[in-house]
């Protein structure tokens, strides 16, 4: 009995200690994901998804189509990515 008892109370302060750390996971953010964020607000990156959009528009308006939209997309992940680049290792500790 006396083994139970030491059992759960040795039990309890880790299970404490397990849902601080998950509190402290769900504070932390990917900076790159963030910097993604922000990037796709910018100009030439909102000029590129204009383009993939409309693309996906005219494609999904059409019922049979060999066109996709690949190169749009590309375009797209090519500017943000080029944006996101200049700017990762900056917010890097």
């Amino acid at each position: 009995m006396v083994f139970e008892d030491k059992m759960i109370m040795n039990g309890e302060p880790e299970e404490e200690e397990e849902e601080e750390e998950e509190e402290e996971e769900e504070e932390m953010v990917d900076p790159l994901e963030t910097l993604r964020g922000k990037c796709e607000q910018t100009e030439h990156c909102v000029h590129a998804r204009e383009r993939l959009e409309a693309c996906e528009s005219r494609v999904g308006s059409r019922s049979e189509t060999t066109e996709d939209c690949t190169e749009e997309l590309f375009d797209f992940l090519h500017a943000r990515d080029h944006c996101v680049a200049h700017k990762v290792f900056q917010s890097i500790k």
